[in-house]
């Protein structure tokens, strides 16, 4: 992991960033629809869950756009790590509570996959908020609230103005018009992130949807 530090004072969006970060602190969160009805018909002839594979496309996207991946670090430097991981929850029935898991990335499906089901079978039924150890401080956050299609969700950070990576929320899937759909939200910190940015990133995750493969 290498994460390439950022001279504000000569940075193109220092001015931005000086003003969403301090003078107005803003983050903001965008919900919508995606379609995945192409992608429901892909991993459901390989035997493959949803959630795996949306876990592995938001973080082939994610490692793709700079903008996802500019954080503070804990020396209070910015800049830019060289990818990403994707940390994830996993719900108890028997408690009604969640455990956070982070699973290491890779550009193949196959072996991210891998990755997941091992980490999900060993931390999977650890009923604690962080089950496996040695969260590296390059990932970033995806949960689930697969029992409700929201139209709006949004996470509020009061007390955490620093924090400049992205976090996703996916929600129950729903059938319209003869396609599927699935309700995600997308929350950035306005520092580092546009409206363009996160439309630019909401159509290569469409697009990804569309065209993935997911051969193991």
């Amino acid at each position: 992991m290498k994460f390439e530090l950022i001279d504000v004072s000569l940075w193109s969006r220092k001015e931005y960033f000086d003003y969403y970060l301090n003078t107005v602190p803003c983050t903001y969160s965008m919900t919508l629809n995606l379609d995945i009805t192409i992608l429901l018909d892909t991993i459901k002839k390989n035997g493959i869950k949803l959630y795996p594979a949306t876990i592995y496309l938001l973080s082939k996207i994610v490692n793709r756009q700079e903008e996802f991946r500019t954080a503070i670090d804990e020396n209070g430097n910015v800049g830019v790590y060289d990818f990403m991981h994707p940390a994830y929850t996993i719900f108890h029935k028997d408690n009604e509570i969640f455990t956070n898991i982070w699973t290491e990335y890779d550009v193949l499906f196959s072996e991210f996959y891998n990755n997941y089901v091992k980490d999900t079978q060993k931390y999977g039924d650890v009923k604690q908020f962080s089950a496996k150890p040695n969260t590296p401080p390059n990932i970033f956050t995806i949960s689930s609230i697969p029992w409700v299609s929201f139209t709006g969700f949004n996470l509020n950070l009061p007390k955490i103005n620093n924090y400049l990576l992205p976090i996703f929320t996916t929600g129950k899937y729903f059938d319209q018009n003869d396609r599927t759909w699935l309700p995600m939200s997308i929350q950035v910190h306005h520092a580092v992130c546009d409206g363009y940015h996160v439309a630019r990133f909401i159509n290569e995750l469409q697009e990804a949807f569309n065209q993935f493969e997911c051969e193991i």
